[in-house]
């Protein structure tokens, strides 16, 4: 089959899998980016370490998307961990395992990657327009704002990869959502995932702690119990064992106004040994002097106690053995989309066909964080994002294949 003219709105990792897919079926893509060079958000994962996969068994990453489980699963199995692993390597970029299972490139940052990826497709003569904000559809094709003024672009296909709404400085601002609306497009309001919280915090514990890392602990939600640490910051708590129980926090709060993080302050403790050393200490000390001589507990962690616990300085023994296993922090609501390291929400899967193409406008596909799919942290929403492009652009080109 001779070559098609395709174009691709969006410059980050799912757009250019799709591309690179693509233009080596011998289609000729254009990537049109709004911002001034592409993969900004990607580069902005890894700027402290990108976590590009995760190192579990295949089986247990792939129910990690919750909802979108089964619905992602083709896709998965066509680009699994290994894969983009193996997929990374031929651009020069090694990986490692870290000690939590995440998946880094050995240099850590995304800028080499990119560069090479960059590379590889301008070598199969993929054309890369940045600057090109599409602005919705007009007789003849794509509406697109350039720096020489505005214009419209037709194409054979057209995949649409334009993430959700976190991050809106580069490039995910959600814009999208109006103009396919318009469309016939059911849509998923967008919600943030990975993502803080905000807690009414005293001026008292702001003033002294915020910024604080509260550290070996376990968290407790409707989405099980997960190790690891967090950070009190002005408005409330953030961080990785946040962000894990985020879409579970989430959804209870827009279900019913409420919702507690449970923290266990001493897991490696059981309630009565914390009991027992909280009863050995004299009733005279200070508090914070039971507290450290009891539990090993002092600063941020001593706060929070105080913080969110009535009179926890009168508590019996075992009370007090009681909150210091299970201290509900009370959450307002999630931080701003804004902020969150991704959304949830945006095209449901109902709108879509088995190849990623829309119902209501054949020969335009999505791929990536506009669909209606979320994941914590740890590589999967990457890998889900490379893996989302790569199915999209087989979809195209068997849609194609088909208009022959």
């Amino acid at each position: 089959m001779s070559g098609r003219r395709i174009g691709i709105v969006g410059g980050g990792p799912a757009g250019l899998m799709a591309a690179e897919v693509l233009s080596a079926r011998g289609h000729a893509v254009t990537v049109l980016e709004a911002m001034p060079t592409i993969g900004r958000k990607f580069l902005l994962a890894g700027k402290s370490g990108l976590n590009i996969t995760h190192s579990e068994p295949f089986a247990r990453f792939a129910t990690r998307f919750g909802a979108a489980n089964a619905r992602l699963r083709t896709a998965l199995d066509g680009f699994t961990p290994d894969d983009l692993r193996t997929w990374a390597d031929g651009l020069g970029t090694k990986t490692f395992v870290g000690t939590s299972g995440r998946v880094f490139p050995e240099v850590m940052k995304a800028s080499p990657l990119l560069r090479a990826w960059r590379a590889r497709l301008e070598g199969q003569d993929v054309d890369i327009r940045v600057r090109h904000r599409w602005t919705g559809f007009t007789a003849g094709g794509l509406r697109v704002e350039t720096p020489d003024g505005e214009t419209v672009m037709g194409f054979d296909a057209v995949l649409l990869a334009l993430g959700g709404a976190s991050w809106p400085r580069l490039g995910s601002d959600g814009a999208w959502v109006e103009w396919l609306a318009k469309m016939g497009v059911d849509i998923a309001p967008l919600r943030p995932a990975n993502c803080g919280f905000d807690v009414d915090w005293s001026p008292l514990l702001v003033e002294k702690f915020a910024g604080a890392a509260v550290k070996g602990v376990t968290a407790q939600s409707a989405a099980g119990t997960v190790p690891g640490e967090f950070v009190v910051s002005k408005t409330g708590i953030e961080g990785s064992l946040v962000y894990a129980h985020a879409a579970a926090l989430r959804d209870v709060l827009e279900a019913t106004g409420f919702a507690t993080l449970v923290v266990d302050l001493a897991p490696g403790r059981s309630a009565e040994r914390l009991a027992a050393d909280f009863a050995r200490q004299d009733r005279k000390a200070s508090f914070s002097t039971r507290l450290r001589k009891g539990a090993g507990l002092d600063g941020v962690k001593a706060a929070l106690l105080r913080e969110c616990v009535a009179n926890v300085a009168g508590l019996a023994p075992e009370d007090l053995a009681a909150v210091v296993k299970a201290l509900p922090i009370r959450l307002v609501r999630p931080r701003p989309i804004a902020e969150a390291i991704s959304s949830a929400g945006g095209i449901r899967f109902d709108a879509l066909g088995e190849d990623y193409g829309l119902i209501a406008l054949p020969g335009v596909f999505v791929a990536g964080e506009m669909i209606d799919w979320e994941a914590p942290t740890g590589g999967y929403l990457l890998t889900a994002c490379f893996a989302t492009g790569r199915a999209a652009a087989h979809g195209i080109d068997r849609w194609l294949s088909n208009q022959a």
